[in-house]
């Protein structure tokens, strides 16, 4: 009779770890499974990439959407950094001239020019690869990466302060995304994969036209909207409209999620044709009166940080062209 009971609870204990079992993955399928119904809010008006952080934008007609990031051949996005002789990475808030130094990405190679400068400096990509992997920091990730040499160093640490020493240009070799070691509990939608390269946060950045104005507007500034750094612009939709999208297909193919806002930095009072911080601290200072996160967790944690556009993670590979039609789902 015991032994007959026994085989009953076995049997019961292995029936309930079946349904727990279905459970997850049916919730795990749920979760993965990608929207089929769209509706069209707009259109792409702008793709931009940002292959040194902190430099200049390259701007395309046509790239590649991959986990690492925007993709043309040899360009992707944020896959370059500028280190100090310590190992520390630098952008722009510290630095503001940054912004200058336009790059351009032609075959193997990456040139770098600037103004005052009587010189470019040109990296062989090809030839830097076959370099030691070395090891830096950013945001408390440890990532693997390639010094592009002396040649380099020399011309950016003569643009950032008129010496031969002092800086230091890595490059990230890697064709996946870094691994993250901090994850923000507030942020539930963010995946590993959404990491990207060198990036602050996530590997994409959207912004609509019309936030940008209702933003001009309060301020009487006309803040360029590529002071705000994004890869994708998109015109035709209401100010402030992209903070509630979910998923967003761009073109035929590619499919992003809105995982978390763009919460905003000093960066952004940083002039991209001067290369000069605004001296009010503007728009930064108009955004915290009216674009403050409404979660009081998300405000603690991100020191009451304003937000302006949304960081997306790709769900599905595609390309993305110029004038693409932008979609948000419906299901």
């Amino acid at each position: 009779m015991a032994s007959q009971q026994r085989i009953i609870l076995v049997g019961i204990g292995a029936s309930i770890g079946v349904v727990a079992i279905g459970l997850v993955l049916w919730v795990k399928h749920r979760r993965n499974k990608l929207p089929t119904k769209w509706k069209k809010v707009g259109e792409i008006s702008d793709l931009v990439c940002f292959p040194v952080k902190s430099m200049g934008p390259i701007r395309e007609t046509e790239m590649e959407a991959t986990n690492l990031g925007l993709k043309k051949g040899n360009l992707r996005d944020r896959v370059f950094m500028v280190v100090n002789l310590k190992g520390e990475f630098l952008t722009a808030r510290q630095y503001p001239k940054m912004v200058l130094i336009e790059p351009e990405i032609i075959g193997n190679t990456l040139t770098l020019k600037g103004p005052d400068m009587n010189d470019t400096v040109v990296i062989d990509l090809e030839r830097i690869l076959k370099q030691v992997i070395q090891h830096s920091m950013i945001w408390g990730d440890r990532v693997r990466v390639i010094d592009c040499g002396d040649e380099a160093a020399r011309w950016i640490s003569r643009f950032l302060s008129s010496d031969d020493l002092g800086f230091r240009l890595l490059y990230y070799p890697n064709e996946e995304p870094r691994v993250r070691h901090t994850k923000k509990s507030y942020f539930p939608k963010i995946l590993e994969k959404d990491s990207g390269a060198l990036f602050d946060e996530t590997s994409y950045m959207l912004m609509t036209e019309s936030s940008v104005a209702d933003l001009n507007d309060r301020t009487k500034l006309h803040t360029p909207i590529q002071q705000f750094r994004p890869n994708f612009v998109v015109k035709g939709t209401q100010p402030f409209e992209e903070d509630d999208w979910d998923y967003i297909k761009i073109g035929s193919d590619a499919i992003f999620r809105n995982v978390r806002p763009c919460l905003r930095c000093v960066l952004t009072t940083v002039n991209p044709e001067t290369g000069i911080k605004d001296s009010d601290s503007e728009p930064l200072k108009t955004l915290r009166t009216y674009r403050q996160v409404k979660d009081p967790v998300v405000q603690k944690g991100e020191r009451y940080a304003p937000h302006l556009g949304i960081h997306l993670g790709l769900r599905a590979k595609g390309i993305v062209k110029l004038g693409d039609p932008v979609y948000i789902n419906v299901n």
